[in-house]
C-alpha cells in the first residue's frame, strides 16, 4: 500500500508516536505515589541544607540538566534557589576523570567529592545499564546517600543497585517515548517539591496496582496537620526513675552509715522516657511538639506507672510499646540536700522481644524526625528495629544519641550526638583523640551527616565527613548537675531540626539548652520542679550538690536577690560584698513578667536568659535561679540560704520575707548601695539627648 502522506513524515512519526507517548504517561501516573514520596524526600533534605546531584548520558543527560536546571531557578512559582549539581555538565572534570580513572569513575568519582549521608541522587537511563551510571549508584549509597532512578520498563543493574525506582514505559516503548517520560516525571518532581516547600499539601496514600512492592505494610494517611505542626518519634530504652527525698542529722547506731528520715517520694521515667517528655516539653529556643516515645515497655506494675506518667504528663507523650523482657527497670535514688547517697537497680534487661514490624513501620512513617535515646539495654541492637530506623534515615532526620552499650548509628543520621568518652570509644585506640578530629572520623566511619562530640562545660564539637569542625562553646555555668544533659541536649537538637533549622543551629541551640538544664541542677532538678505545684512556672531550683557540698563542709550559702536588668557597678559591689558573707551565693532572679508587674510595661530591657547568664558570668556568683512571683518567699523557701542579702535602700523597714528567713534560723543582712547607681539612672541617662555643638546664629 502506498504511503497516504510521503511528504509529510513529521506528521506520520508523530501519528505512529502519540501511543507510545500515552503509554508513558499512563504509566507514571501509575506511579505518582511514589514520585510525591521522592518530593516530600527532596524537600526536607533542601529545608535542612542538603543537596541533589543528577546525572545520565546523552539525551538522559539532557533531562538530568534540565532538572537541576529547575530546582536552582524556579519552576512554578518564586521561591529561594535549592542546590541541585549536573554531574556531566563539568566537561572538564568528566573528561579529566574519563582520562585518569575510565570512564565508568566519571559520575562515581564525583558522587564521592560533593555527595554528603543524606543527600540525594538522581540518575536517568533508558536501558538502566549504562556502566557509569550503575557505578555512580552504588558508590552513593556506600556514602549514605540515597538514589532515585528513572529508567525504562524493564527491571535493571540500575535499578537494583538504586534505593527506589520509577519505571517508564511499557514493553516495547521506543528510546524516544521513555526520554520523554523522563521530562514528564522530571516536570511532575518539581511541581511536587515546590508544594512542599510551600506546605500546601495533605500527604496521602493512593493505592496502586503499580506502587512497587515494599517489604513492610504501608502507613495509615497523616491527618491533615496545622500549619508548621511537627511529630517526634522517640525510639529507645526506658526505665522508671524514683527519687526518694529525706533529712540526715545523725548516723545510725548499728552501722557506720547515715540515718535518712523521708519527707517526699518522687516518681518519673527515665532514659528514653525523660528524653520523649523534654521533645513534648520543648526547650528555650524550641516550642514543644507532638510526641511518640516507642520503647520496650513490661505488662507490671511499675511499667503501668511509666505509661500513665508518659501520657498523664502535663504536655503528653503517646506510647507504643515494644515486648518487654523481664520486669521493668526501676532506679531507686536516696537523695539528703541534693545529694544521692546511694542508688538500687531492680528489673530489666528491658531487651525488647517480638517487636511488630509492620506497627514499628507505622508510627515511624509517620515521624518527621526520629531521636533515637539510647540507653544501652538493648533497643538498638534490634534487627528489626534496626531496619525500620535505617529506612527512616533515608526519609526525614534521625538524631541518633549513642551509649557505649547500644548499637552503632544506622547511615544517613542527621546527627550523632556523643560524649566525649563515647566518641573515644566508639573510634577505637588508634583513632583521633581531639574532639574536633573525632567527630569528623566518626561521621566518616558511620556514613552520618554530621556528628556531635560534647565536651560538657566546654561546649560542642559538629563535623560532616571531609569537613572542618564547627566548634559551639557552651555558657558559663558555676556550678550544677550533668546528669540527664546529653538528653536535654538531643532532644534539643530534635526539636531545631523537627522546626526546620540546619544543624549548626541546632546544636547552638541544644548547647544553651543543656548549660541552661545543667545550672537547674540536672533531673533531679527537672523532677522536683514537675513535683511542685505553684503559681506561675515551677521555681527553678539550683544546683543542690554544689548547696549540699558548701552545707556538708559546714559552710554557709548565701542568697540575694533583685531584677539586675543593666547590670552596674552598684549591682556588683553588693554581690561582691554578699559572697564575702559565706561559702556560696545564689542570686534570686526576678522573671520578666515579675520584672513587668514591678517596674512596668518597659522594662526588663535584658530578658531574664540574657539576665541570667550575665549574673552566672561574674566569680562572685555561684548559681542563679528564676522566679515568677513578685517577692522572693517561694523560692527562698526552697533554698532555705543560711543568709540573705540585700541591698540597704529600706529606710529601717522590715523586709516582707525576712521573718520567712529568720524561722529555719537564718539571718538577714543589709548591704549599702554606691551612690548614684541604679538602673533607673543608667536608663535615664541613655535616654536623654546628647549634647550637641552650640547652634551659630
Amino acid at each position: 500500500m502506498n504511503d497516504p502522506t510521503p511528504d509529510r513524515p513529521a506528521q506520520r512519526w508523530l501519528t505512529g508516536h502519540e501511543p507510545q507517548v500515552a503509554e508513558a504517561v499512563s504509566s507514571l501516573t501509575a506511579q505518582g505515589e511514589v514520585l510525591d514520596g521522592w518530593a516530600a524526600r527532596l524537600a526536607r533534605v533542601f529545608e535542612r541544607g542538603g543537596r541533589l546531584l543528577a546525572a545520565g548520558n546523552g539525551g538522559s543527560a539532557a533531562e538530568a540538566q534540565h532538572l537541576t536546571a529547575e530546582l536552582v531557578g524556579r519552576f512554578e512559582g518564586e521561591r529561594r534557589p535549592l542546590s541541585a549539581i549536573a554531574l556531566h555538565a563539568d566537561t572538564s572534570t568528566t573528561t579529566a576523570i574519563g582520562n585518569d580513572y575510565g570512564g565508568e569513575e566519571v559520575f562515581a568519582r564525583q558522587v564521592e567529592a560533593h555527595g554528603r549521608p543524606g543527600d540525594v541522587l538522581v540518575l536517568l537511563s533508558t536501558s538502566g545499564r549504562s556502566a557509569n551510571v550503575v557505578r555512580a549508584a552504588q558508590r552513593a549509597r556506600r556514602h549514605g546517600l540515597h538514589v532515585l532512578a528513572l529508567t525504562g520498563p524493564a527491571r535493571s543493574p540500575l535499578s537494583e543497585a538504586s534505593d527506589e525506582t520509577v519505571f517508564v514505559g511499557v514493553e516495547g516503548s521506543s528510546t524516544s517515548a521513555v526520554q520523554e517520560g523522563h521530562l514528564v516525571a522530571v516536570h511532575a518532581l518539581c511541581a511536587a517539591v515546590d508544594a512542599h516547600l510551600r506546605r500546601d499539601v495533605v500527604p496521602t496514600r493512593i493505592p496502586s496496582p503499580a506502587t512497587p512492592e515494599r517489604t513492610t505494610p504501608p502507613a495509615p494517611a497523616r491527618p491533615p496537620r496545622a500549619a508548621g505542626a511537627r511529630h517526634v518519634v522517640v525510639v529507645g530504652d526506658s526505665v522508671l526513675d524514683r527519687d526518694l527525698l529525706g533529712r540526715s542529722d545523725r548516723i545510725a547506731p548499728d552501722a557506720p552509715v547515715p540515718v535518712v528520715d523521708l519527707t517526699e517520694r518522687q516518681e518519673s521515667p527515665g532514659g528514653a522516657g525523660l528524653t520523649a517528655l523534654l521533645v513534648a516539653a520543648g526547650g528555650a529556643g524550641t516550642s514543644g511538639t507532638r510526641t511518640t516515645l516507642v520503647t520496650p515497655l513490661a505488662d507490671d506494675e511499675a511499667g503501668r506507672r511509666l505509661r500513665t506518667s508518659l501520657e498523664g504528663a502535663a504536655a503528653p507523650v503517646a506510647l507504643v510499646g515494644l515486648g518487654h523482657r523481664g520486669a521493668t527497670r526501676t532506679k531507686t535514688r536516696v537523695r539528703v540536700s541534693g545529694q544521692s547517697l546511694v542508688r538500687l537497680d531492680e528489673g530489666g534487661p528491658a531487651t525488647p522481644e517480638d517487636v511488630d514490624a509492620a506497627a514499628l513501620a507505622a508510627v515511624l512513617a509517620d515521624a518527621d524526625v526520629v531521636l533515637v535515646s539510647d540507653y544501652g539495654a538493648g533497643t538498638t541492637h534490634d534487627p528489626v528495629v534496626r531496619a525500620a530506623l535505617a529506612e527512616a534515615a533515608r526519609r526525614v532526620p534521625v538524631v541518633w544519641d549513642p551509649h557505649p552499650r547500644g548499637g552503632q548509628p544506622v547511615p544517613g543520621c542527621a546527627l550523632v550526638t556523643p560524649n566525649l568518652p563515647e566518641a573515644r570509644a566508639a573510634a577505637g585506640s588508634s583513632a583521633p583523640t581531639t574532639p574536633d578530629d573525632l567527630a569528623e572520623h566518626l561521621a566518616s566511619r558511620w556514613g552520618v551527616q554530621g556528628v556531635v562530640v560534647t565536651t560538657g562545660a566546654q561546649g560542642a564539637w559538629l563535623a560532616a565527613p571531609g569537613t572542618e569542625a564547627l566548634f559551639v562553646p557552651a555558657p558559663a555555668v558555676a556550678v550544677g548537675d550533668p546528669c540527664g544533659a546529653g538528653d536535654r541536649f538531643a532532644a534539643s537538637a530534635a526539636l531545631a531540626l523537627a522546626a526546620g533549622r540546619v544543624p549548626s543551629d541546632a546544636v547552638v541551640t541544644a548547647v544553651a539548652d543543656a548549660s541552661a538544664w545543667v545550672a537547674a541542677g540536672g533531673a533531679a532538678g527537672w523532677r522536683g520542679a514537675q513535683h511542685r505545684v505553684v503559681d506561675g512556672p515551677p521555681v527553678a531550683e539550683p544546683d543542690g550538690d554544689a548547696v549540699a557540698r558548701v552545707r556538708a563542709a559546714g559552710g554557709t550559702v548565701v542568697a540575694t536577690g533583685g531584677c539586675f536588668d543593666v547590670l552596674h557597678a552598684g549591682h556588683v559591689a553588693c554581690l561582691e560584698a554578699a559572697r564575702r558573707l559565706g561559702d556560696a551565693l545564689v542570686v534570686l532572679l526576678n522573671s520578666d513578667a515579675s520584672v513587668r508587674r514591678l517596674k512596668g510595661p518597659g522594662r526588663p530591657v535584658n530578658d531574664q536568659a540574657d539576665r541570667a547568664r550575665v549574673l552566672a558570668a561574674l566569680d562572685c556568683v555561684d548559681a542563679v535561679v528564676v522566679f515568677d512571683e513578685d517577692d522572693p518567699r517561694t523560692a527562698l523557701e526552697t533554698l532555705r540560704p543560711d543568709v540573705w542579702a540585700k541591698g540597704g535602700d529600706y529606710g529601717g523597714a522590715e523586709l516582707l520575707e525576712a521573718p520567712l528567713v529568720r524561722s529555719w534560723g537564718g539571718r538577714v543582712v543589709l548591704l549599702p548601695y554606691l551612690a548614684g547607681r541604679s538602673t533607673t539612672l543608667t536608663l535615664a541617662r541613655g535616654a536623654a539627648p546628647a549634647e550637641g555643638p552650640p547652634t551659630v546664629r
